[in-house]
């Protein structure tokens, strides 16, 4: 047990150092992780909503802070290279990150052509319906996100990393509101780039 404590210390710490160096992702990630919490507290009386809320605002912001701001250039602080930090990263990497949101953004045509999803679901009948249904879709793709790349690090890792992952990501939210909170802060100060000392 202590050495998955250290792990998900050591995954917690690389996550920030490698890709968190940008305020405004930091805040954006504030954001995400405050309406993550909101959509976990929803999770068991209304997934569908919890999962709306989960994609629209937490996914949405959390990589909007990644694709567009956080900085793309060589990494001085910790002497890595963007390219270096895509081939280490444990979770979803930028073009892996890709190909989730396009899953997730036309999930909803799969819908539009069949209603019931090949039997899965009700089909709808109104736009609340087909809302309501798109929101059960996107839980399983989050579900299915996280457990395929848990998976997957099993086998390209080992079976620890694939669960400590995992446990990170479900944690997250947490972490980040503790991690973030002062961000916005910073950023109305002018801040733009989180001050890091070299090695």
């Amino acid at each position: 047990m202590s050495e998955f404590f250290k792990q998900l210390q050591i995954q917690r710490w690389d996550d920030h150092r490698y890709y968190h160096h940008s305020r405004i992702n930091q805040s954006l990630h504030l954001v995400s992780a405050v309406s993550f919490v909101c959509a976990y507290a929803l999770l068991f009386k209304d997934p569908a909503t919890a999962a709306l809320i989960a994609w629209l605002i937490s996914m949405t912001s959390r990589q909007a802070g990644h694709f567009f701001f956080e900085p793309k250039g060589y990494d001085e602080v910790n002497q890595a290279t963007h390219e270096y930090k895509e081939d280490i990263k444990v979770g979803y990497n930028l073009r892996r990150k890709v190909v989730l949101m396009a899953i997730w953004a036309l999930s909803p045509l799969v819908l539009m052509l069949e209603p019931s999803l090949f039997g899965l679901l009700e089909p709808h009948t109104n736009s609340e319906g087909f809302i309501h249904n798109t929101g059960l879709i996107w839980l399983a793709i989050g579900v299915g996100g996280l457990l395929f790349r848990t998976i997957h690090l099993f086998f390209i890792k080992d079976v620890l990393s694939g669960l400590v992952w995992m446990s990170k990501i479900l944690t997250d939210p947490f972490h980040d509101i503790k991690l973030y909170y002062k961000a916005p802060f910073a950023l109305l100060r002018g801040e733009l780039i989180e001050p890091r000392k070299t090695h």
